[in-house]
C-alpha cells in the first residue's frame, strides 16, 4: 500500500505552529505530489499556485484524458528522454510506474492500459485525477492558495526565506520547492515564471523551446488536405540529406504543415536542428506494409482490372479521397486519365511519391501552443537524489521546470509525479531534521 493520508490526525497545539513551513510554487502535478508527500512527512505546507485555482493543464492533458504514466520498463523509459534522461534515474527508482498506480488505486482512481503501454484514468476524464489529488492533499493538511504569483524568491545568506508576491505580500518560508513548470499553454497558467525567479536565485537555465509542437511546411500541399489524420505511417526525417530518425505511428495534415503523435516525436530533434540553420525534410511512407516490388504489383493490378477507370477513381483504393488529387498533382498525371492509359514511368513516380512524399519543414508552431518546454533549469545546478538546489539552500525544483523532457506517451507526467515526490520527501526530512539539531 502506498502512504496516501496522514499516519494520524490529532488536534492543533502550540508544538503545530512551530513545525517548519514548506512553501511549493506551482499547483501543478509535480507541485500537488510534492506538497502531500512533504505534509505525510510532518511539515506545515502551503501551495501557491498563480490561477484560481490548481491542475489546469493536468486537465488538458492527454486530450483532456490524463496520460498518467507509461507501463514500460526502466531502462526504455529512460530512453524516451534523450541525454538529460539519466538524471531521473534516482527519482524513478524511488517513485516509478507501479508507485504511481499504487498510489492512484489507494485514492480510488481505477487505471487502464492501452496501446503502446500508456495508462489513463479507466473513466477517460482528467479532472477526476485532479479530484482525487485535491481530496488527498485536504485530507493531508496542505493549504492551497490560488491566485498567488511569486514574483521574487526572498534569500538571506544564500538561504531561503520566504517568497514576495505579487501585491507586496511576503510569506515566510524554511524552504521552496519551485515547480511552476514551462511555457507552454500559458492560459492555463504555465508561463515561465518560474526560470526567472531560479535565475534571480542564481540558477542557470538552458535555453527554453517548443517540445512536442506541430510543424511549418513549405508549399500548399498539407493546407489541401488540412484536418486529414492517418495512421499507420512511417515518417522518416533527413538532416542535410542523411537519414537521421524515423518514427511509425499516426499524423495530422494542417493547414500549414503537420501535427499528430508521430511528428511530435521527431519534433524536439528538429526544433533544435532548424535553429542550427539545416535543412529538414521528412519523407512520408504511405504504404510502408508495402515494399517497392509488392506495391507496383498492387498498381498495375489494380491499373488493368480497372483499365477504363479514371485513374483517380482507382486511386481512392489506396488513398483517402483528400489525397488524390495531391498525389495525381505531384505525380504529374491528370485526373481524367485512364487507369489503363498509364506507362510504365508514370506508374513508377506515383510508387515512388507513395513511399516517399517529400515535405521541407520550414518552422513550428509556437511554444505557446506546444505540448512541453524544452529546456530549463540546467540539471547540474540540482542534486539528482534529493532535488535539491546545490546553489541555494532550501531550494528544490520538480516537473516540467527541469531540463529534461520526453516524447509522447506518458513519460513527461510520471517524470513531474516522481520529481515531486522527491523533493517533497526530501524537502520535508531536510526540514525535519533542521529541527531536531
Amino acid at each position: 500500500m502506498i502512504n496516501t493520508l496522514p499516519a494520524r490526525h490529532r488536534p492543533v497545539s502550540d508544538s503545530d505552529q512551530k513545525r517548519p513551513r514548506l512553501l511549493v510554487a506551482g499547483g501543478g502535478p509535480a507541485g500537488l505530489m510534492a506538497a502531500g508527500q512533504a505534509a505525510l512527512a510532518g511539515v506545515d505546507v502551503v501551495v501557491l499556485e498563480k490561477m484560481p485555482r490548481p491542475g489546469r493543464k493536468l486537465c488538458i492533458t492527454g486530450k483532456g484524458r490524463c496520460n498518467l504514466t507509461n507501463v514500460a520498463p526502466l531502462p526504455d523509459f529512460l530512453g524516451h528522454f534523450g541525454p538529460t534522461g539519466s538524471f531521473l534515474r534516482q527519482a524513478f527508482h524511488r517513485f516509478f510506474t507501479p508507485e504511481l498506480l499504487g498510489f492512484f488505486e489507494d485514492l480510488g482512481l481505477t487505471t487502464i492500459t492501452e496501446r503502446g503501454g500508456r495508462v489513463f484514468p479507466a473513466s477517460g476524464k482528467a479532472p477526476e485525477v485532479l479530484a482525487a489529488l485535491e481530496r488527498w492533499l485536504r485530507q493531508c493538511g496542505v493549504t492551497i492558495r490560488g491566485g498567488h504569483a511569486i514574483e521574487r524568491v526572498c534569500l538571506k545568506d544564500g538561504r531561503v526565506t520566504g517568497v514576495r508576491c505579487a501585491g507586496g505580500e511576503t510569506l515566510a518560508g524554511d524552504a521552496l520547492i519551485l515547480a511552476t513548470g514551462g511555457a507552454s499553454y500559458p492560459l492555463t497558467g504555465s508561463t515561465g515564471d518560474g526560470y526567472s525567479l531560479a535565475e534571480a536565485a542564481g540558477h542557470h537555465v538552458v535555453p527554453i523551446r517548443p517540445a512536442l509542437v506541430p510543424l511549418l511546411t513549405a508549399g500548399s500541399a498539407t493546407g489541401r488536405m488540412s484536418d486529414l489524420q492517418l495512421r499507420n505511417i512511417l515518417v522518416r526525417l533527413f538532416i542535410d540529406g542523411k537519414k537521421r530518425a524515423e518514427a511509425f505511428g499516426e499524423l495530422t495534415f494542417t493547414e500549414d504543415g503537420l501535427g499528430g503523435p508521430v511528428i511530435l516525436t521527431l519534433s524536439s530533434r528538429i526544433v533544435d536542428t532548424l535553429v542550427e540553420g539545416r535543412t529538414v525534410v521528412l519523407l512520408l511512407d504511405l504504404k510502408p506494409a508495402l515494399d517497392e516490388h509488392k506495391l507496383d504489383a498492387r498498381l498495375r493490378r489494380d491499373f488493368e482490372h480497372r483499365r477504363l477507370e479514371p485513374i483517380s477513381s482507382v486511386l481512392r483504393g489506396l488513398l483517402p479521397k483528400e489525397m488524390v488529387p495531391v498525389a495525381l498533382e505531384e505525380s504529374g498525371l491528370t485526373t481524367e486519365r485512364l487507369a489503363g492509359t498509364i506507362r510504365s514511368e508514370e506508374r513508377k513516380r506515383l510508387r515512388h511519391w507513395l513511399k516517399n512524399f517529400r515535405l521541407t519543414v520550414t518552422g513550428h508552431r509556437p511554444l505557446a501552443e506546444a505540448i512541453v518546454t524544452a529546456g530549463g533549469i540546467d540539471t547540474r545546478e540540482v542534486d539528482p537524489r534529493t532535488m535539491a538546489s546545490r546553489l541555494v539552500r532550501g531550494l528544490y525544483f520538480a516537473g516540467e521546470m527541469l531540463d529534461v523532457q520526453a516524447d509522447t506517451g506518458g513519460y513527461n507526467l510520471q517524470a513531474a509525479f516522481s520529481t515531486g515526490w522527491l523533493a517533497g520527501r526530501s524537502a520535508a526530512a531536510s526540514l525535519l531534521a533542521d529541527m531536531e539539531a
